[in-house]
């Protein structure tokens, strides 16, 4: 086998990157055009597996945060202040009253996800 071998030529593709859409030469398992566009390709992935609940602008949070109480443990739906012990709750997060139980709960924990701002 010689140093022309036909098993052996490869020609070169040219292809768009999938981030910012400049063309380049694959190489290998190359998919994008730089380590730049890799990253911001990883970081579009990983923002993209992990959802984000909105809460609307505009509109007081106040109303839709569950607070809880760190010397009681009770909870309460948009009051900062217990009314068995008298001191403040700290925020949970956002959230609302269950509707089999009454009883405040948050997004996160019904959903597992984040809420966001």
């Amino acid at each position: 086998m010689g140093l022309l071998d036909p098993r052996r030529v490869t020609i070169p593709v040219t292809m768009a990157c999938p981030v910012c859409g400049d063309p380049f030469i694959r190489a290998g398992r190359r998919r994008s055009c730089s380590d730049a566009c890799r990253a911001a390709a990883y970081r579009r992935r990983r923002a993209a597996a992990r959802p984000v609940v909105a809460v609307p602008d505009g509109a007081s949070r106040a109303p839709l945060t569950v607070y809880e109480c760190d010397d009681c443990g009770s909870r309460a739906v948009g009051e900062q202040r217990c009314a068995d012990c008298s001191s403040f709750r700290r925020r949970v997060g956002i959230g609302g009253a269950c509707p089999h139980c009454d009883e405040a709960i948050t997004v996160a924990e019904l959903t597992g996800l984040e809420v966001g701002p």
